[in-house]
């Protein structure tokens, strides 16, 4: 018995060795955690990023380090080239400019590049958000990125996740500087939205997970915690675990934008991306599909020990 384990062992080590995944977006907090999730399992990884020379001291000596952009499409087919899983964890919220359109090109850049190279499977992480109703522009972006790629390639998995919870996340850290600074806290009618935040490493599980996934085609998984809340649970829950006393006074007067100018001034370094993150905050984020609970073995956290979690955490806060 202990024989044919280690030969199972091998064998699974083999595989990932042979298996070469692309990693886009190891530059920010979802990318960086996944790295050391696929370094610690062996996996045969590959970086592709504007400027890697930013990457060499986060990453192992086995991992391989390009330069690439997916809106430079001459730069992808080396950055592809031999691979047969690549994730793709790249938006464009903080642009200055659409950032809609360079999330639109730089997806059909990458699709089109993977394709040509033969890429096996694509994984990408995107929103939560029920696509029948009127979406926020960064919601909306955020499916449409997923469309676009599942036009291009075989097999594409993507997953939707709702508020994700760690520290380093920028929906967490918003939380965090409105529950730290703000002894009491006027608050518009979105902080009564349902969600379903789900601890980052959870997410982590499930990207990882989806490299062995059997599949012949394309999959979506709504992925979320095991608790439905409002962010104004998750801010009183934050505040609860931090020994803080905080009083919050709802107010129906709020709009999205209001309410984004208000963000910007108690956390300025969030106001670019405050005001697309907000409008998308009107929606539900929560898990009507049960397929990742059939696909997976995971079974997320709910949100007291998911906050437990990322207070716990080595990263420090933005």
């Amino acid at each position: 018995m202990r024989v044919q384990r280690m030969q199972q062992d091998q064998a699974v080590i083999s595989t990932k060795a042979s298996s070469l995944v692309l990693l886009t977006g190891a530059t920010g907090y979802v990318g960086g955690r996944l790295l050391r999730a696929l370094e610690a399992q062996s996996h045969r990884v590959r970086c592709m990023a504007r400027r890697p020379e930013f990457l060499r001291p986060r990453s192992g000596p086995r991992t391989e380090l390009v330069r690439g952009d997916v809106l430079d499409a001459a730069s992808l087919g080396p950055a592809l080239e031999g691979v047969h899983t690549a994730y793709y964890l790249i938006h464009s919220m903080g642009s200055t400019s659409s950032f809609e359109e360079q999330d639109r090109a730089g997806a059909r850049a990458f699709g089109e590049a993977a394709r040509a190279a033969g890429v096996r499977r694509i994984v990408y992480l995107g929103g939560l958000g029920e696509g029948s109703v009127d979406l926020s522009p960064h919601l909306r972006s955020r499916h449409e990125v997923g469309d676009i790629l599942r036009s291009l390639c075989p097999r594409v998995i993507e997953f939707r996740a709702s508020i994700i919870i760690g520290s380093g996340s920028l929906s967490f850290e918003m939380i965090r500087a409105l529950v730290e600074r703000l002894p009491v806290m006027i608050t518009p009618r979105w902080v009564s939205v349902p969600a379903q935040p789900i601890a980052m490493t959870d997410v982590i599980d499930y990207l990882v997970a989806a490299l062995e996934l059997p599949t012949d085609g394309h999959r979506t998984f709504e992925i979320g915690g095991a608790d439905r809340v409002s962010y104004a649970d998750v801010m009183r829950e934050y505040a609860r675990q931090r020994g803080l006393r905080r009083f919050m006074i709802k107010v129906p007067v709020l709009t999205p934008r209001l309410s984004s100018l208000w963000l910007g001034l108690v956390t300025p370094l969030y106001a670019r991306v405050g005001r697309k993150l907000i409008d998308s905050i009107r929606h539900p984020t929560v898990v009507t599909d049960p397929a990742a609970s059939e696909a997976f073995p995971i079974r997320p956290k709910g949100i007291v020990e998911a906050i437990r979690e990322a207070l716990g955490e080595e990263i420090s806060p933005r």
